[in-house]
C-alpha cells in the first residue's frame, strides 16, 4: 500500500512533468504568436492560407520538424553533433524548475535558486560550442566562437545585476524573493539592475538585436547551419524556452511574481493568472524589439556590453549595498 509520502513524491512528479510539457507547448505556440504580432505591427498579413485565419500553422510547422530528414553530414563529429541540441534543450527546460508559478505552484524550490540558474546558463554555452566545433564548417564554427563570446560577456553582466534583488532579499530563493515584494515591487528600487538584466537576458538567448551568432545574412544561420529534422528543432524551441524563461524571471524577481498589481484583492483570480499574464508582456517585448529594433555589428555589442553595461551594474549594486548598510539597524 502506497503512504502518504509515496503519494507525495508522486504528485511531486507528475506536477513537475506537466510544467515542463507546458512550458514546451507555450514555447512552440509562440512561434506562431511570434508572427502574428510581427504581422499586425509591420501592417503586412502573417501566416493565412493552412486552416481557418491561419490557425493552423503551428501544426504544419511541427509536423515540418518531427518528419524532415534528419541528416547528419559525414564530416561532422558526430557524438559531439547530436550532443549540442540535447544540451541546449536540456538546460533550458531544467533552468525552468526554479520559477515559481505560484505559492503551491513549481517544480522546486531550493534557496539556490538563482545559482542553479547561472549554472545552467553556463553550461548552455557549451551547446553552441559543440554545435559549431562538431559541424566542421567555418560558418558554425565562426558563428559559436561570437556566441560563446557573447554569451560569456552579458552573463557577467546577467549575474550582477541580480545581486542587488539578492542584497534586498537576503535569499537566492526565487519565492523568498517573490515573497518580498509584497509591499513594493523590485523594479523601482532595482530599476537599473532590471534595465541591465533585460539587455543581458536578450543577449544570451541570441534574440533580435543580439542574434549576432546566427546573423543570417553574415554566418548563413551561424552555428546550427549543418543542422537539420528534430536536431534542428531542439536548438529552434530551446530558444523559444529560453525567451519564456527570461520572462519568466523578469516577473519574478522585478515584477512580484504571483503577486497582484497594487495588492489588489480580487477572489475570483488565482495568483497563477497574474504570474502568466506579466510573463506573456515580456514576451510581447521579446517581439517588439525584434520588429523594431536594426542590428548592431558584433563589436558594438561586445563594446557596449563591456563599457556600458558593467559600469552600470557594478554602480547599482554598490548604491544598493549602501543604502541597505546606511537603512539596516542591525548592520
Amino acid at each position: 500500500m502506497m503512504t502518504f509520502d509515496t503519494w507525495s513524491i508522486l504528485f511531486m512528479v507528475v506536477q513537475s512533468l506537466v510544467i515542463f510539457l507546458v512550458v514546451v507547448i507555450v514555447a512552440a505556440m509562440m512561434i506562431i504568436y511570434e508572427r502574428r504580432m510581427l504581422a499586425l505591427w509591420q501592417d503586412r498579413y502573417g501566416p493565412n492560407r493552412v486552416g481557418p485565419f491561419g490557425s493552423l500553422q503551428l501544426v504544419a510547422d511541427m509536423l515540418k520538424i518531427f518528419f524532415k530528414e534528419d541528416w547528419t553530414p559525414n564530416f561532422t563529429d558526430k557524438f559531439m553533433f547530436t550532443l549540442a541540441p540535447a544540451v541546449a534543450m536540456f538546460t533550458a527546460l531544467a533552468s525552468f524548475a526554479i520559477i515559481p508559478i505560484s505559492p503551491t505552484l513549481g517544480v522546486a524550490d531550493w534557496d539556490i535558486g538563482i545559482l542553479f540558474f547561472f549554472a545552467m546558463a553556463g553550461i548552455a554555452v557549451y551547446a553552441v560550442l559543440f554545435g559549431g566545433w562538431a559541424s566542421a564548417n567555418k560558418f558554425s564554427l565562426l558563428g559559436g566562437l561570437r556566441s560563446a563570446a557573447q554569451t560569456i560577456s552579458y552573463e557577467v553582466f546577467l549575474g550582477l545585476s541580480l545581486m542587488g534583488v539578492v542584497a534586498l532579499t537576503g535569499s537566492f530563493n526565487l519565492r523568498a524573493i517573490v515573497e518580498a515584494q509584497a509591499d513594493g515591487w523590485y523594479i523601482i528600487p532595482q530599476f537599473f539592475g532590471f534595465l541591465t538584466f533585460v539587455v543581458a537576458g536578450v543577449a544570451v538567448t541570441h534574440r533580435h538585436p543580439f542574434d549576432q551568432p546566427e546573423a543570417e545574412q553574415e554566418l548563413a544561420e551561424g552555428y546550427h547551419v549543418e543542422y537539420s529534422g528534430m536536431k534542428f528543432g531542439m536548438f529552434f524551441i530551446g530558444e523559444y524556452v529560453n525567451v519564456v524563461l527570461i520572462s519568466a524571471l523578469m516577473t519574478c524577481l522585478f515584477f512580484g511574481g504571483w503577486l497582484a498589481p497594487f495588492n489588489l484583492d480580487i477572489p475570483f483570480i488565482p495568483p497563477a493568472f497574474w504570474f502568466m499574464i506579466k510573463t506573456l508582456f515580456f514576451m510581447t517585448m521579446f517581439v517588439l524589439a525584434r520588429g523594431s529594433l536594426m542590428r548592431p555589428r558584433y563589436d558594438q555589442v561586445m563594446n557596449f556590453g563591456w563599457k556600458v553595461c558593467l559600469p552600470v551594474t557594478l554602480i547599482n549594486l554598490l548604491v544598493t549595498a549602501a543604502v541597505i548598510l546606511i537603512f539596516s539597524p542591525t548592520l
